[in-house]
């Protein structure tokens, strides 16, 4: 069959899970004969906000559309007319059977009524809460703390003091940079974007505005973007696929049918993870991070239990850090202080390809996120080679770790009662090889990709 995957980033730029997922997906169907297309964003300052460009990425063909994230008002956030117009012609020319979304996105809600107009049927994956949460479906507040209820007046203070989009001095510069590269070729985007990270990271504002007029405003918008994305999504969407049962639950709440919704966990390519050999436990316990330095990811809260721990603990053990920190340069400088202090390492961004060898050199992954993960990737893959996992004990995370059974949990951004698991282990790095007494339940790619393929032909049934 003919299937359009739409995501909102995809590698090789973008690795985080959604994009990773997507591009798994890509390849194992085009494997088993489909033909595939991925429609995506892209971010690429020195070309024109709102034109496209094909490519390729490892034998798939994808369409990406420039957002420069010029929007000209808050709706545009999730209703853009310059995405709806290049999706049409691109769902018209490609005629799918069907269209998987992967996430909206810096996209918009119309590509869903125009796959189901096209006569294609609508499958949406949830990966997160972007459906209820516009601050990039995290729901965690400006200022980091975690949004546990929903409440639109509470949102509309964490909107106010957020950055959706650019400002305009940021879209005059994009424009220049877009015409200096049309009459001349020098492209000047990737310093301009490093720059642009740079400033945005030292300025961006995390206080609550408290101006009444506009945060009534805000809670109007805010509003509208619910009704829009309920009315406009559940009608034509025939299937909502959430990896974590949390999740479902969570978006159930919000609003879709329960008819529609099905729970359905992510797979991993086992194969390609057991491919790299798992080096034997040695005299110190290996401790591992692997994952976005960024704040809700929670690395500061492992370096400060790291730091908590007894001399005789820290001896008997090592913990690096792995991830890319261009996002935030000044809290990758901050962990860096953080890992002097306490005997780790920061080791840098790993490439997909590095990431089983990683996970075959540590004897234990730690996860510390600060918010509600949906199911992160990096558990999936550390489970299924039976590498055991420290979780903070919140959302889609504390479904896949049990106590005593594949790993252990904490209270989420709790550093004391992280050391003291740690303290545990290292002394009695033992208690790790009672774990896995069964296999892990985590699906293979094959595996993942065959239940996929019969929610496709239901789908294509019922259009």
């Amino acid at each position: 069959m003919k299937v359009l995957l739409v995501s909102h980033n995809y590698p090789p730029r973008h690795l985080a899970g959604t994009e990773v997922y997507t591009a798994n997906l890509a390849r194992e169907l085009i494997r088993r004969g489909h033909t595939v297309l991925v429609f995506t964003s892209e971010k690429e300052v020195s070309l024109p906000h709102g034109s496209s460009r094909e490519r390729e990425h490892e034998g798939v063909p994808v369409l990406e559309v420039i957002n420069n994230l010029h929007y000209k008002n808050f709706k545009e956030t999730w209703d853009l007319p310059a995405v709806d117009r290049i999706f049409e012609d691109t769902v018209q020319r490609f005629a799918p059977d069907v269209v998987h979304i992967q996430h909206l996105m810096y996209l918009s809600v119309g590509i869903a009524e125009m796959a189901a107009a096209q006569g294609a049927g609508v499958v949406y994956s949830l990966h997160d809460f972007w459906l209820e949460c516009p601050r990039f479906g995290q729901r965690v507040h400006a200022e980091g703390s975690i949004c546990h209820t929903i409440n639109v007046a509470r949102c509309a203070e964490c909107l106010a003091s957020s950055r959706l989009g650019n400002s305009a001095l940021e879209q005059r510069v994009g424009g220049f940079l877009a015409a200096l590269r049309s009459a001349t070729g020098v492209d000047l985007a990737a310093p301009v974007r490093l720059a642009g990270d740079w400033l945005r990271a030292r300025g961006e504002k995390t206080g609550v505005a408290s101006d009444p007029v506009q945060l009534a405003g805000l809670e109007a918008d805010l509003r509208e973007r619910a009704e829009g994305l309920r009315s406009r999504l559940l009608p034509v969407v025939d299937r909502f696929l959430a990896p974590s049962a949390f999740l479902a639950r969570e978006l159930g709440a919000w609003g879709l049918p329960r008819e529609k919704l099905t729970h359905l966990k992510s797979g991993v390519d086992i194969d390609a993870l057991q491919a790299a050999p798992k080096s034997p436990r040695g005299k110190n316990l290996r401790v591992g991070f692997l994952g976005t330095l960024a704040p809700i990811k929670g690395a500061h809260i492992l370096l400060g239990a790291w730091a908590r721990l007894s001399p005789e603990a820290c001896a008997r053990g090592e913990l690096v850090i792995h991830g890319p920190s261009t996002r935030d340069l000044e809290y990758a400088g901050r962990l860096q202080e953080l890992a002097a202090k306490s005997s780790a390492r920061v080791a840098g961004a790993l490439a997909r390809d590095e990431v089983p060898g990683a996970l075959a050199r540590i004897d234990l992954l730690v996860v510390p996120s600060l918010w509600y993960e949906n199911q992160p990737l990096v558990i999936l893959e550390a489970l299924a080679v039976r590498t055991p996992v420290l979780v903070s004990d919140l959302g889609g995370m504390a479904e896949l770790v049990h106590d005593g059974r594949e790993g252990f949990r904490f209270p989420v951004g709790d550093e004391e009662a992280l050391a003291e698991l740690l303290e545990g282990l290292l002394q009695e790095p033992e208690r790790l090889d009672g774990l896995f007494a069964s296999a892990p339940d985590v699906p293979s790619l094959a595996e993942q990709t065959d239940a996929i393929l019969k929610v496709y032909d239901s789908v294509r049934g019922a259009r």
